[in-house]
């Protein structure tokens, strides 16, 4: 049996700036007010190097950018990637990157990008952007940003639905579930399956995958 339900993304996005309230922090509130928009539901954390981040199991979508100094990827993101706990709960998750510099795209994107790629080597990238000092104020680079995101989301779910068939059973303890951790807990089980390239999901890999994910 094929379960097609559709819930509303849940992105979060993590990120590092040096001032509160500067052109980072309103560019981020852009992006989630543009995701807002779209249907998402949206929060924002700060970074830190030795935060916990075991929220981030809480979230389908997660959303990472920061502004470059001297050639780095702001320290606390970076940080945090490297010293916390942060890379064990973006384990199977979707990931788009965003950063703020006034070096040119071809640069950026061959220089900076790639400090937090490498961390990110088993991630699904949906949308990456470099947005230049001129571009962290206008709504239609913004918008195009978001757009391309939840279309690779949206893209990502469908093929995922069209490939995962879940057994009456499973279907009937997923609709068990309070409906406010149903499409993680489907979310999560759907990935596990399709990494261990199982085609059908029985109560057996609902539970191998509760057991493999710390619970879901």
């Amino acid at each position: 049996m094929t379960n097609s339900t559709q819930q509303q993304m849940r992105a979060i996005i993590l990120y590092d700036s040096r001032t509160s309230g500067g052109s980072t922090d309103r560019l981020i509130d852009s992006i989630g007010q543009e995701l807002a928009e779209n249907g998402a539901y949206v929060e924002k954390a700060k970074c830190k190097a030795t935060g916990d981040y075991s929220f981030l199991q809480d979230f389908d979508v997660v959303i990472m950018g920061a502004p470059i100094y001297y050639l780095l990827v702001s320290s606390q993101l970076l940080g945090a990637l490297i010293q916390s706990n942060m890379k064990k709960y973006l384990k199977r998750k979707k990931i788009a990157l965003f950063l703020t510099c006034g070096s040119p795209e071809p640069m950026a994107t061959l220089l900076y990008l790639p400090q937090l790629k490498m961390h990110l080597v088993r991630n699904r990238i949906l949308a990456e952007r470099i947005f230049a000092p001129q571009q962290l104020s206008d709504p239609e680079v913004i918008e195009s940003f978001v757009d391309e995101l939840c279309d690779a989301y949206k893209k990502d779910t469908r093929r995922r639905n069209a490939s995962m068939q879940w057994t009456d059973e499973a279907l009937e303890l997923l609709e068990s579930v309070p409906s406010f951790f149903r499409n993680r807990i489907k979310i999560a089980t759907e990935e596990y399956a399709e990494e261990m390239g199982y085609r059908e999901i029985t109560l057996e890999v609902v539970e191998e995958a509760k057991s493999e994910t710390g619970g879901l």
